[in-house]
């Protein structure tokens, strides 16, 4: 069974100096700008941007296609309501005109027929008048 044993200072202090040493001699080992490996990341860094940058391109271009297409198809859709309500209100005045000319004619059938009623009575009064006009007077008594 292994014993656990608190490290002194002194080995805390060793260990603290020995990794600024390895990240010293990390840093140190970093290879030159010029170095082929350096040169090749460089390059696949610089062939992903512009990947990335084609692709945004694309995005960009099917996403205004796309706008201008829903666009047109809106644009499509209002010219056909509003044709459909050019129609819609071309009958319903239509309709209009002819509920106003039933009720125009209906109207003229109402006067003709009282017209002829009242030239019917007056005929009617007039023959009354001719015939009470024509009896003789009567005697007085």
């Amino acid at each position: 069974m292994a014993v656990y044993r608190e490290k002194d200072f002194h080995e805390r202090r060793n260990a603290a100096n020995d990794a600024k040493k390895a990240l010293l001699e990390k840093f140190k080992a970093k290879p030159a700008d010029d170095d082929p490996r350096v040169l090749a990341r460089q390059a696949e860094r610089k062939a992903i941007l512009e990947a990335r940058a084609i692709r945004e391109a694309e995005k960009e271009r099917l996403k205004q296609e796309r706008l201008a297409r829903e666009a047109k198809e809106r644009a499509e859709r209002e010219a056909a309501e509003a044709e459909a309500r050019r129609i819609a209100e071309e009958a319903a005045r239509e309709d209009a005109r002819k509920r106003e000319a039933e009720e125009n004619e209906r109207i003229a059938r109402v006067l003709a027929d009282e017209a002829e009623r009242k030239a019917k009575r007056d005929a009617r009064y007039a023959a009354r008048k001719a015939r009470v006009g024509r009896q003789p007077p009567k005697p007085y008594a």
